[in-house]
């Protein structure tokens, strides 16, 4: 068991790094100038999060690459990409995904 003062240290340490890293960039007393190479990772930064999540998920099978082509999530994410081809945005793509995913994952039981 962890000793609850390791526990309340580790959240402390949390804070106080949290608080000092956003204070770097809140509270500057003059403008903060940021390259432009930096400027354009960061716009595209949540995009490459989200990839490094969500590509694991869909070529992964217990920690191991899927080894047929009769899993769901492979149509599935072709149907989402199509859809969001033809019409971007969010909701469109996942509910042709998910129409494409349900039926095989329960009645075929890929």
């Amino acid at each position: 068991m962890i000793d609850p003062a390791y526990g309340a240290m580790t959240i402390l340490g949390l804070g106080v790094i949290t608080f000092v890293t956003h204070g770097v960039f809140l509270y500057p007393k003059r403008a903060v100038r940021i390259p432009e190479w930096l400027q354009r990772g960061l716009k595209v930064a949540p995009l490459a999060a989200l990839t490094a999540v969500v590509v694991p998920e869909i070529v992964l099978s217990h920690g191991e690459l899927i080894h047929s082509w009769r899993d769901a999530r492979l149509p599935a994410v072709a149907a989402a990409t199509l859809y969001y081809a033809w019409r971007p945005g969010v909701l469109g793509p996942l509910v042709a995904g998910l129409a494409v995913y349900l039926p095989l994952r329960l009645a075929l039981g890929w």
